[in-house]
C-alpha cells in the first residue's frame, strides 16, 4: 500500500469515526427529548425537574418567565396537582452542536383537570434548548411554548394578540 493510499485510508476513518460521533451525540440529544416528554406525561414533579438544567428557564404563553429550578418547580407542581396532561410534540427541526441542541417543535395538549371538570385541550409550537450537563446528561435548558388560543386582549384599532 502506498504512502498516499495509507493517508486516504486514515483521512476516512477519521470522518467515519467523526460522523459516527456526531450522531452518537445527536442521538443523544434527541433522547432528551423523549425523556423530556416522557417526564411531563408522567405528571411527576422529581422526573421533569430531572430531566432540566439548574437553571432552566421557563417560559409559558401569557406569564412571565420561571428562571430556575426552585421557580420551576411550585408551577410544575400545580400544573400536576391541578390537572392530568398529555403531551404529543411533534419534532420539525433538531440541531445539535458544542453542547448544545435546539429543537423546534409543534405540540398538542390534553389537560383532564383532576376535579372533574371537561378536559381542555390546545395546540401551538415552541422551542427547547437543550445543554449538555457536565454529568454527561443532555437536558432541558430553556423551554418556550406559545398557544394557537388568540390571546383575549385587544387594543383600540388592533386584533386580538
Amino acid at each position: 500500500m502506498t504512502r498516499k493510499t495509507t493517508s486516504l485510508l486514515a483521512a476516512a476513518a477519521v470522518a467515519v469515526s467523526g460522523t459516527a460521533m456526531a450522531d452518537n451525540t445527536t442521538d443523544a440529544a434527541q433522547k432528551a427529548h423523549m425523556t423530556y416528554l416522557a417526564a411531563i406525561n408522567s405528571n411527576d414533579t422529581a422526573r421533569l425537574l430531572d430531566a432540566v438544567t439548574d437553571d432552566i428557564v421557563l417560559i409559558a404563553p401569557n406569564a412571565p418567565p420561571l428562571v430556575g429550578k426552585d421557580a420551576v418547580a411550585p408551577w410544575v407542581a400545580g400544573y400536576f396537582d391541578a390537572v392530568e396532561t398529555t403531551w404529543k410534540k411533534q419534532t420539525l427541526e433538531f440541531v445539535v452542536g458544542d453542547g448544545w441542541a435546539f429543537e423546534r417543535y409543534s405540540y398538542s395538549v390534553v389537560d383532564r383537570p383532576r376535579d372533574g371538570a371537561p378536559a381542555s385541550t390546545d395546540t401551538g409550537n415552541g422551542i427547547n434548548i437543550y445543554r449538555l450537563d457536565p454529568d454527561g446528561v443532555w437536558r432541558v435548558a430553556r423551554d418556550a411554548w406559545a398557544t394557537d388560543r388568540p390571546m383575549p386582549l385587544t387594543y383600540e384599532g388592533m386584533g386580538p394578540f
